[in-house]
Formats: structure tokens, C-alpha cells, sequence
């Protein structure tokens, strides 16, 4: 039974959503306020969250910033009658996987809820074969994605380890599958592991199993994920969440292509091609002396960057009509189009979840379609608050970009002062990678 955190402090809101997912099967808890929220966190896990954004101690963003502090892996969704872009914007990038608008509709939280926990389980098992779910993977026809599938085409045949960098939500799980199922090990297994889900304690166990009484809890011998994948993919999701001591571990096995189970003196040969997967910048972990720069290099054999949806605009109308059919199959719906007032938003809206908020966005728009046409009313409430406070600047001048561009300007440089132009603290300031303040500091010429 999946275990809910209700974060709520309107106790008959929260009462009454405990009583509709226990009606569903879930087995919901509920917290008052952010410190009771992060007391039972500490306590207990959890399968989602459900969080109000204003609590009296605080914000759900800040319970967020914590269980990302504490390496924890979670699924938050965002209750909220607040709209701030900027807000929405900041939490999409902090990992809420999407927004809710209060009321709440029970038919959209339930569909988001299932949807959320069933990604997970796919993302999670072991039992996955090789090939490519086709129901989430396809390709664009931008320059940018173009680029990218001949990446995948060149690297694919090749053993070489990958690291996958991209901002959330850009499909970098479906880019490994994409390069395994091109692969001469396609027939073989695909094992995604997500490490932000693996305890300190228990990864070592989880990757390279362990014997009968190597600790407490351990009844029985256990193959870890690097033997179960043995001749296929092993893909390892936010590798940076690994502690130092599974790192040095990681890096063993890398060079001597042997796992050693906790608990025993036997070393077993493994064949496994690694893919790993970050949302940051590993470089900078690297700097920080959080992540071996000895086993960055050793995985960093080629190195994949996914672009995210803004940069893909081309391929936008491609992905949403793909999810619009998807929804359509597992909604039991018959949307066929988007208005021509909702393609226009779309186009003018940054996508800040990238292809998983638009896919989030288009499956609430079938949901909620009584016709063929989904309109602009079906649009959550977040994207139209962003584009309304567009509009605002706009209408105070005709040049767009350029406003924009000179609010950027001002800020990053702000930052940089504020940091003695330290521009790995300005980088983590602003959200942002390295890479993408190197390229903004050379186009506003902003160099100290």
C-alpha cells in the first residue's frame, strides 16, 4: 500500500483528503506544518507527497529544499490557491513534479497521483526488458534533436560509459533506453536504478548484493542490480546522490569489472554497460569534493547533453500531439486537437518541467476535455497566470527580448558581485549550471 504525506494545515482539507485516498487504496498521513512534515520524514518514508505551499512555519518548498538537502528521492505535487510565476517556475526546478490548484479536483489529484507512483515503479524495477517503451520516447525534428539522435546513433554500437546531463524533465531514463535498445546489447537486460532512493546504508547492498548475515536483516543472499544487469545496461539515475564510500566502491568495480556482495570474500566478473544521469552539473560536485573526480572521468567516456523543451520549440506541437494520443489510450478519451488559442500559449510559455510538465499539462487537458477541441480553460492555472504576467510587459513594450535580456543582464550580474564573481556559488545562486553561466557571461560580456 503507498504510503501519502498530506502536508496540510487546514486540518478539514486535510481530514477530507485523508478519507478519499484511503477510499482509493493509498494510506495517507497528514502534517500541520513544515517542522511536523520534516520530523516524520526523519522517521518514516514515503511514497509522494502532498503539499501546501503557505504553512504557518513555513512553505512546501522548504520541505522540498530538505528531503534534497538529505539526498532523499520523493514525488511532491503542489496544493495551492497562490499563484506566483516565479514560484511555480522555482518549485519546477527544485523537482515538484506538478501543481494542483485549489479546490482541488479529485479526478485530476487521483490521475496525477497514479500516474506519478506508476512512473516511479517503471523507473524502479528490475524486471525491465530492453526495449524502449515506445509510448514515451519519440524523436523531434529540430536541429537540436536531430544533433541529438546522431549522438545516440554514433555511441549506441559502443561500450563506452555515457553521462547524460539535462534539467529535469527532459527524458534522460528514455535517451538511455533509446541507447541501449541501439545497442548490441539490446536483447538483453536494461536495469534503471534510481540513487536517489538508496540509503548510505544500503546501496552497497543494492548495487552489489550481499550474503545471508552480512548485517542485520540480511535472512537470505541477495544478487545486487550489477549482477542482475550482468551482459546488459545498468543505468544509474542522479549519480551524484551516491555517498563517497559506494563511490570508491563504484569505481572498483569500473576498473576491474568484478563486484565483491557485502558480507563476502567472493568477487564475481560482471559485463555491464553504465549509463549515469544528473541533473547537475557533476563538475561542480567534483570542485565541491562531493563527487571523485577519479570516477567522473572513468564514466565520463561520452557525454550527452539533453537540451531542454524551450530550446527544442520546433518539435513542441510533436510531443504534444504524441501525449495527446497517449492520453487519449489511458484516459479512455477522444481529444484530437488543441485550440489555436492553446498552441499560441503553448509557444509562448518557457516549459520551465520540460516534456514532463507539457505531457503532465496535456493528460489534465484530455481528462477534463467533454469535446474533440481542448481548450484554453483546460490549461492549469499556473501556465495562465505566467503568460497573463507576460502580456503585462508586453504592453509596455513591443521589444520582448530585449527587456528580458537586460533583466537577466541585471541579475546575473548582481549575483556575481554578491559572490566575487565565484562562479560556481553564483551558478547554484541562480539555478543554473555552469555551463549555461559561462555561455550567459560571454553574451553579456559580464567577465570581472
Amino acid at each position: 500500500m503507498k504510503r501519502i504525506l498530506i502536508v496540510e494545515d487546514d486540518i478539514v482539507f486535510a481530514k477530507m483528503l485523508e478519507s478519499f485516498l484511503t477510499k482509493k487504496g493509498f494510506k495517507p498521513f497528514c502534517a500541520t506544518s513544515k517542522q511536523d512534515a520534516i520530523d516524520k520524514t526523519s522517521k518514516n518514508q514515503y511514497d509522494l507527497f502532498l503539499l501546501d505551499y503557505r504553512l504557518p512555519d513555513g512553505t512546501g518548498l522548504d520541505i522540498v529544499q530538505h528531503l534534497k538537502v538529505k539526498k532523499q528521492s520523493f514525488i511532491a505535487i503542489m496544493m495551492t490557491s497562490f499563484h506566483d510565476v516565479r514560484t511555480v517556475v522555482r518549485a519546477m526546478k527544485m523537482g515538484v513534479s506538478d501543481f494542483i490548484t485549489k479546490p482541488v479536483n479529485p479526478d485530476e489529484l487521483l490521475m496525477l497521483i497514479h500516474h506519478f507512483l506508476e512512473e516511479k515503479s517503471s523507473s524502479s524495477s528490475t524486471s525491465n526488458l530492453s526495449s524502449i517503451d515506445e509510448r514515451h520516447f519519440i524523436t523531434g525534428e529540430s536541429s537540436v534533436s536531430k544533433k541529438l539522435d546522431e549522438f545516440i546513433s554514433l555511441v549506441a554500437p559502443t561500450d563506452m560509459s555515457i553521462i547524460i546531463e539535462g534539467e529535469s524533465g527532459t527524458g534522460k531514463e528514455y535517451v538511455a533506453r533509446q541507447i541501449h535498445s541501439k545497442s548490441r546489447r539490446a536483447q538483453t537486460q536494461f536495469v534503471p536504478i534510481d540513487c536517489g532512493v538508496l540509503s548510505k546504508e544500503l546501496a552497497a547492498g543494492e548495487l552489489f548484493g550481499y550474503v545471508k548475515g552480512a548485517f542485520t536483516g540480511a535472512l537470505v543472499d541477495k544478487k545486487g542490480q550489477f549482477e542482475l544487469a550482468s551482459g546488459g545496461t545498468l543505468f544509474l539515475d542522479e549519480i551524484g546522490n551516491l555517498s563517497y564510500d559506494v563511490q570508491v566502491q563504484l569505481l572498483r568495480v569500473l576498473q576491474e569489472k568484478v563486484i565483491q556482495p557485502v558480507g563476502s570474500d567472493k568477487l564475481i566478473p560482471i559485463n555491464v554497460r553504465i549509463i549515469v544521469a544528473t541533473n547537475d552539473n557533476l563538475l561542480d560536485s567534483v570542485e565541491e569534493g562531493e563527487f571523485r573526480e577519479d570516477l567522473y572521468h572513468r564514466l565520463n567516456e561520452f557525454k550527452l547533453s539533453i537540451p531542454s523543451l524551450k530550446e527544442r520549440g520546433d518539435d513542441l506541437m510533436i510531443f504534444a500531439n504524441h501525449f495527446i494520443s497517449e492520453a487519449n489510450k489511458e484516459l479512455d478519451r477522444n481529444v484530437k486537437k488543441l485550440s489555436s488559442e492553446v498552441i499560441k500559449m503553448f509557444n509562448e510559455y518557457e516549459w520551465p518541467g520540460n516534456l514532463r510538465e507539457l505531457r503532465n499539462s496535456i493528460r489534465r487537458m484530455v481528462l477534463l476535455s467533454q469535446s474533440e477541441e481542448a481548450g484554453k480553460e483546460l490549461l492549469p492555472e499556473e501556465m495562465t497566470n505566467y503568460l497573463s504576467s507576460n502580456k503585462i510587459t508586453i504592453s509596455s513594450s513591443t521589444n520582448l527580448k530585449k527587456i528580458q535580456a537586460e533583466i537577466e543582464k541585471e541579475q546575473i550580474t548582481n549575483v556575481l558581485k554578491s559572490v566575487k564573481y565565484n562562479k560556481t556559488k553564483a551558478a547554484k545562486l541562480l539555478n543554473i549550471d555552469r555551463k549555461t553561466l559561462y555561455h550567459k557571461i560571454k553574451r553579456y560580456n559580464l567577465e570581472s
